[in-house]
């Protein structure tokens, strides 16, 4: 009887959706998104297709779910529960807590490679899908919360969800440096790919290209998240050079 029940609740956890998400992000990074199919996620829990097609009705719905949890998981919640530790956007500035949305998807992109590209095509495909407007949520209450005018509000929430998204799948994006498809993945061939580049700006008629040669050097040394968090500087520098003077929320009616 026990071994019964214990079966039985091994079979519930098996085909619950949320396991399959679970099981069907683990396929993702570990395979890549062409690896996703219903055969392998049967595999993976030990189940038939019925039981897949039972909670999730196809691929591009899973694909969805899978997105939607991870970034779930990097962002602060939009309801915090009672009791729970403060978190950036309740203890710090509205800059604070944009850092922190864009650092969370930031990083969830680096642990995640196939992530940048689910991001970028929900949020041009489905933005009334679940992620898209988690994001935009996220991002737009601090942009109220800078006093922007109401009228700006979705354009200046625009920008730097389409700057985090779009810097995000830049650097999600391994370059291929012997162009036979061999990816640099550690930091070592990183490196060599960024020296590489640099040489190659360097070599340049400097006639031609005296920018490049003034910031060869620059570009090598570079490190990838500090200027994504540069870029978030200096969106957020003009979004506050440009908000109207006077006390906060005299500014939030309709523009």
């Amino acid at each position: 009887m026990v071994t019964q029940t214990r079966q039985s609740q091994r079979r519930r956890q098996v085909l619950s959706r949320e396991r399959i998400v679970e099981a069907a992000v683990e396929l993702l990074d570990t395979e890549g998104e062409g690896a996703l199919t219903v055969r392998a996620l049967s595999e993976r829990l030990s189940t038939g297709s019925g039981a897949i097609y039972h909670h999730v009705g196809n691929m591009g719905e899973l694909l969805q779910a899978a997105t939607g949890t991870v970034v779930a998981g990097a962002l602060p919640p939009l309801r915090a529960p009672a009791g729970s530790p403060q978190t950036p956007e309740s203890t710090g500035s509205p800059e604070d807590a944009i850092r922190a949305v864009a650092l969370g998807l930031f990083d969830a992109a680096a642990e995640h490679p196939w992530l940048a590209a689910q991001l970028a095509a929900q949020l041009t495909r489905s933005p009334w899908g679940a992620v898209t407007p988690r994001i935009f949520e996220s991002i737009g209450r601090q942009v109220r919360a800078l006093d922007v005018p109401r009228r700006d509000w979705f354009a200046t929430t625009s920008t730097l969800v389409h700057y985090i998204l779009g810097a995000t799948a830049q650097n999600a994006q391994t370059p291929d440096r012997t162009g036979d498809g061999a990816l640099p993945g550690s930091a070592d061939e990183r490196s060599e790919f960024l020296d590489a580049a640099s040489r190659a700006w360097r070599d340049l008629d400097p006639d031609d290209y005296p920018f490049l040669h003034e910031i060869a050097d620059q570009m090598r040394e570079h490190e990838d998240r500090e200027q994504f968090l540069a870029g978030i500087g200096l969106i957020l520098t003009g979004i506050t050079a440009g908000r109207p003077s006077g006390p906060p929320g005299d500014h939030h009616g309709a523009g």
